[in-house]
């Protein structure tokens, strides 16, 4: 088998995301398909910790995609990116490049490894970081600050000279407020959260 680390633990999210995958030929975006997923399946809290929680279910879903990829393999092609995940028939017919799974992909090293679903808080927190800057990137920011402070600061309904401190305080409280799977949490609103609790931080 291609991954080491596969079989230890059965992963609940697979079937889920295949079905989202197979109903729908578009490309979607990993917070996209969590968003979806939190429609039609139903995922206890994993962690106290908001980042951490996060953190643990964007794990489940990259190392569902990874495992995926190779039960598909070859009669289809599953291409993991974070922002262009797509279920694809290998068909010449249609054009398609001939795929190979990457085995040295050091991404999917680390997302079939199981021990790193327990990362430590720094270690989640440092990875957060680099995610968001490459989502930045992404979407067309090349600058270090894609949320103007002020903006940011609006956002998370702080005045313009909050300090560290308040900005931490009001971030937990509003994530705890929209985080999707709060009774009255809002996933586009969390993810509007994120992104000005992370451009503050960065």
């Amino acid at each position: 088998m291609l991954a080491e680390q596969k079989g230890e633990i059965d992963n609940p999210l697979i079937w889920p995301v295949l079905s989202i995958l197979e109903a729908s030929p578009d490309s979607w975006k990993v917070h996209h398909l969590m968003a979806e997923l939190q429609k039609t399946t139903i995922i206890d809290p994993l962690d106290e910790d908001v980042q951490l929680d996060l953190f643990k279910r964007n794990f489940l879903i990259m190392n569902a995609l990874y495992q995926l990829q190779e039960m598909l393999y070859p009669r289809q092609w599953l291409q993991v990116e974070s922002m262009n995940i797509r279920l694809m028939f290998r068909s010449t017919k249609l054009g398609l490049r001939k795929q190979e799974i990457d085995v040295q992909d050091p991404l999917r090293e680390y997302y079939l490894n199981w021990r790193n679903y327990n990362a430590q808080e720094e270690d989640v927190k440092e990875m957060l970081r680099s995610f968001w800057k490459r989502y930045r990137r992404y979407i067309g920011h090349s600058t270090d600050t894609t949320i103007e402070r002020s903006n940011a600061l609006a956002a998370l309904g702080l005045p313009s000279d909050a300090s560290e401190k308040d900005i931490r305080q009001q971030w937990r409280k509003m994530a705890l407020k929209w985080h999707p799977d709060r009774p009255e949490g809002d996933a586009n609103v969390f993810r509007t959260m994120c992104e000005a609790w992370q451009s503050l931080r960065l």
